[in-house]
């Protein structure tokens, strides 16, 4: 009498005895270890190897496609916003006066300042908010530009574009306005117009209503005293640019593949973003001397 076969265990787990098999690589393995494909089951390292195998699905303008595009990096923008206003209005002891505080003297985007040395001016200025009211207005507008410019352009390329804008709009404060002590968000958010505008071109989307939209917020930002129309239009102007070299420099580069389509893509994107810094410096220096 034959003695009867060992009967086969996971090969993940030994120790468990199976009638199931993997339908791709034939290995027996547990319910545990398999999920349900096309035709059969597969363990986990095949459907593993095969989503590896599998080219990442992208939007049309080249941004990853996630399944819950949350748009994380808007929320985190405006609580950054929210943050820095409302500590500044306890250091004032004043919600509508929050100007008056310590932090806002030491950020608020002053070039004869940052002439000086005090760089974090650049940044920091655009991070605070001239009482509630600015605060609400520019709120309102980063979270409805950003949610659609984050799920169509992905979380780093937003997040690089919305920097480099509020780079642009420093830029255009400190050779244009020298004199003048800038804050808020509203360069980078101008930024997001001209990307927007630019996405709905390289979609082949008529971007009309949007540009009416830009054009009356620059009518805005002439007419209401205290609004900083050159941060406004250097924002504009660099969120516009970078967004062109991050998606039409590598077609007009003919460039095949996507993978280097991105890295060129990126280059041009941080070519902006240089010259946003060299021009910040170039002015720092320029008032100096």
């Amino acid at each position: 009498m034959n003695p009867q076969p060992p009967a086969p265990t996971c090969f993940r787990h030994p120790d468990r005895v199976t009638g199931l098999a993997c339908t791709r690589c034939g290995r027996p393995a547990c319910p545990e270890c398999l999920r349900p494909a096309a035709v059969g089951q597969q363990c986990v390292e095949c459907v593993a190897q095969g989503q590896r195998a599998t080219p990442q699905v992208r939007t049309p303008v080249g941004a990853p496609v996630t399944t819950r595009p949350t748009p994380y990096v808007t929320y985190a923008l405006i609580a950054l916003n929210v943050a820095a206003y409302a500590f500044t209005a306890v250091q004032a002891h004043s919600v509508a006066h929050n100007s008056d505080s310590t932090l806002f003297y030491d950020w608020v985007l002053a070039p004869q300042e940052v002439a000086q040395g005090q760089w974090i001016r650049v940044v920091g200025g655009a991070f605070l908010h001239f009482g509630p009211i600015h605060l609400a207005v520019n709120m309102f507008a980063l979270f409805i530009l950003g949610r659609d410019a984050e799920t169509v352009l992905g979380r780093t390329r937003y997040l690089a574009i919305y920097l480099t804008s509020l780079l642009g709009g420093a830029a255009a404060v400190m050779w244009l306005a020298r004199d003048s002590a800038t804050a808020g968000a509203s360069g980078a958010i101008f930024g997001l117009f001209g990307a927007l505008a630019v996405v709905l071109l390289r979609l082949r989307r008529s971007p009309t209503q949007l540009l009416v939209v830009i054009v009356i917020n620059l009518i805005i930002s002439v007419s209401v005293p205290g609004i900083s129309l050159w941060g406004h239009l250097g924002g504009l102007a660099a969120g516009t640019l970078a967004t062109v070299g991050l998606l039409y420099v590598p077609r007009w580069l003919r460039v095949r593949s996507q993978a280097a389509g991105l890295r060129i893509g990126w280059a041009a994107l941080a070519a902006v973003a240089v010259l946003a810094v060299v021009l910040i410096a170039g002015a720092a220096a320029a008032i100096g001397s």
